[in-house]
């Protein structure tokens, strides 16, 4: 993107209610007993989230109708520009039309603010022409924290609305298929504080920012653009995979000041830079109390990060991520990004984005010196889903078992290989604590209640793909995940591209296990 005299005035500025689920009995394969002995009530996705009214965050309340940001002209707020950054920072040719973001951030710690000139380079894959755009902005669901200050399409100024966390952009023209655009947005991001239940937001000591920036949406033949309504529990958002350039430029940075990120950061001069492909998200946590303790798996870096006073924990942690790697490399594909980073915040449970996951501080606070914990067990499911999310994308509203009920039973892998003799504990102490029953094909608004919701599309998952393991075979099974996983790497899958291919891998009649555990017609 060509810099602008505009852009440059910075840099001497610088210088100087839903219905109850409906479901049939279900029988689980798998019978242990219903309680081990050092059993305890586990956190999400297995128990509704904790309050504490001690803490330094406010209970999330997204309830009510967002206010759309007027369009045009009259949402222009002033704002100072971006700096110029090297040429050498300008994105890569687009791989496969996939989507192209190109960033560059000036970052107040302090001040828990940016600003961000964001350019996204959108080829239409679909089949028919395209009248619009539709990008989710979900900073926009916090009052206040987001502002738009212009936005053009091909460098020419464009109308919009904006409404919670829809950016709606309509096109001068159609889109024809295999056509590209460019679209240019400059705004603020006021980062607020942030929920216990959310990751994205501020606290004293550090800062995330998940879903931080507008992003268009997968369009879809039969749905249409897919943005899905937020929901009380559970993950609304579909992303397709991407490729992104993000640069990086703190103001007054904290010497202390830590930065983890969905991607290795490469310094130069008062700007850092990221790349990252094939992804879904790009995240970025900045701590000024982190310690943190590094290790690699061939060439994968892969780095722990955690307060002051869980070392033990910390280490813990890199051990398990560096041997989840490699048994899930074998297992599923090839780790498909450059870094591992785990993260440790102040959440309820653990949060999955591409190169980073995130964990509660409480598994850290509570972790008792051994792998049969919270830490590690929810800690391997959300790296998990850097295959069962990041490389295999799926909608994560309408059919989340896709990925909740594979990282689920990939927990069970990794102590079947990695601890022999600890599935009898996982089962006990992950799932047949809860006596899960529901359809595992819940969507996040028909599930019932948070209780019932994860009991079916994550445990009660977890016993579905292990029956489905055991009518396969371990052999046939296992050669499904790997060709799952790369006959819909960097695409969305569904509940029936799932089933059509198993099929392939297998001559069992599974028709009996989906009519147990599936109210779909698959």
């Amino acid at each position: 993107m060509r810099r602008t005299p505009y852009l440059i005035l910075l840099a001497a500025l610088l210088t100087a209610c839903v219905p109850a689920l409906t479901q049939s009995p279900v029988t689980p394969a798998v019978i242990l007993v219903t309680r081990a002995p050092d059993a305890t009530a586990t956190s999400t996705p297995f128990q509704p989230p904790r309050v504490d009214p001690t803490r330094l965050f406010p209970a999330a309340t997204l309830t009510g109708t967002v206010t759309p940001t007027p369009t045009g002209a009259a949402a222009a707020q002033t704002a100072a520009p971006l700096p110029a950054t090297p040429d050498q920072t300008q994105a890569p040719p687009a791989i496969g039309g996939r989507t192209q973001y190109t960033f560059h951030i000036v970052l107040d710690y302090s001040a828990h603010s940016l600003i961000v000139e964001e350019l996204i380079r959108y080829t239409n894959r679909a089949n028919i022409s395209l009248a619009e755009l539709t990008l989710a902005v979900e900073p926009n669901l916090r009052p206040g924290a987001f502002s738009l200050n212009s936005l053009v399409l091909d460098g020419v100024e464009s109308s919009y609305v904006l409404d919670g966390h829809r950016l709606q952009i309509g096109l001068p023209a159609p889109l024809a298929p295999g056509q590209s655009i460019e679209v240019g947005l400059q705004f603020n991001l006021a980062v607020p504080p942030k929920y216990f239940e959310d990751t994205f937001g501020y606290v004293g000591y550090q800062m995330n920012l998940t879903d931080w920036y507008p992003f268009v949406v997968p369009y879809d033949g039969l749905q249409g653009w897919l943005l899905h309504d937020p929901w009380g529990f559970g993950e609304h958002l579909v992303y397709e995979s991407a490729d992104f350039e993000v640069n990086l430029l703190l103001v007054e940075p904290d010497p202390d000041l830590v930065i983890a990120a969905s991607a290795p950061g490469t310094a130069d001069g008062d700007w850092t830079h990221y790349r990252l492909q094939g992804a879904r998200t790009f995240v970025l946590s900045a701590g000024t109390v982190f310690e943190m303790q590094e290790s690699a798996v061939g060439a994968v870096v892969v780095r722990s990060y955690y307060f002051p006073g869980h070392a033990d924990a910390g280490q813990a942690m890199l051990w398990a991520a560096t041997q989840a790697i490699g048994l899930y490399e074998a297992k599923f594909a090839p780790y498909p990004y450059e870094i591992l980073n785990v993260v440790e915040t102040e959440v309820p449970d653990g949060q999955e984005f591409d190169g980073l996951v995130f964990l509660s501080s409480d598994f850290y606070e509570e972790y008792p010196g051994k792998s049969r914990s919270n830490l590690v067990s929810i800690g391997v499911h959300e790296i998990a889903h850097n295959w069962w999310f990041g490389l295999v994308g799926n909608d994560q509203a309408l059919e989340p078992w896709l990925d909740e009920a594979l990282a689920t039973y990939s927990e069970h892998i990794f102590y079947e290989y990695t601890h022999p003799g600890a599935e009898e504990w996982w089962w006990n102490f992950r799932v047949n604590y809860f006596s899960p029953t529901g359809w595992v094909d819940t969507s996040i608004y028909n599930g019932g209640n948070f209780r019932s919701y994860t009991n079916a599309a994550y445990l009660n998952g977890a016993y579905f793909i292990h029956d489905l393991r055991l009518k396969a075979g371990d052999q046939d099974f296992f050669a499904f995940l790997k060709d799952y996983a790369a006959t819909y790497s960097r695409r969305i899958a569904t509940g029936a591209d799932f089933f059509a291919l198993l099929q392939q891998h297998t001559k069992a009649d599974i028709s009996g296990v989906i009519g147990v555990y599936m109210q779909g017609d698959y």
